[in-house]
């Protein structure tokens, strides 16, 4: 596996259902590949958790996969309303997600922190209006 793997998904904010669908492709790509279960488990975490919160707060976005005898790099990218405390979204159970979502389910404030505990690196960059995009690093 020497050669860099990129895998591109479009994440349709449109539709709870479909949400999940790129961390099912990525389980299935990974696991074909041999990695490890446990480092499958812990991408598609944080893979499931980005979309969910693509989809509840952005109306979808875009997730880039690179893979890499080194790290699986996880690239997650909205153009939603941004993050205004990121400090804040980071608190488990701090959640911006409206009551309709919280019914379903949804909305908990897990999705940041679980992506942090997840993975072993994880960046946020937002900006209020323009978007959000997150990169994460599961080393291998």
């Amino acid at each position: 596996m020497s050669e860099l793997l990129n895998f591109h998904f479009d994440v349709d904010g449109s539709d709870f259902t479909s949400a999940g669908q790129a961390s099912i492709q990525i389980k299935k790509s990974l696991r074909r590949l041999g990695i490890s279960p446990e480092i499958i488990r812990r991408v598609s975490i944080a893979m499931y958790e980005g979309e969910i919160n693509m989809v509840i707060h952005a109306s979808g976005g875009v997730a880039d996969v690179n893979v890499t005898e080194e790290a699986i790099t996880i690239i997650l990218a909205d153009k939603g309303p941004g993050i205004k405390d990121i400090e804040k979204a980071m608190m488990e159970g701090y959640s911006t997600a409206p009551d309709n979502i919280r019914s379903l389910g949804f909305g908990a404030g897990m999705g940041l922190p679980n992506m942090k505990r997840y993975t072993d690196y994880m960046d946020i960059k937002s900006e209020v209006g323009i978007g959000t995009t997150i990169t994460m690093k599961v080393m291998l």
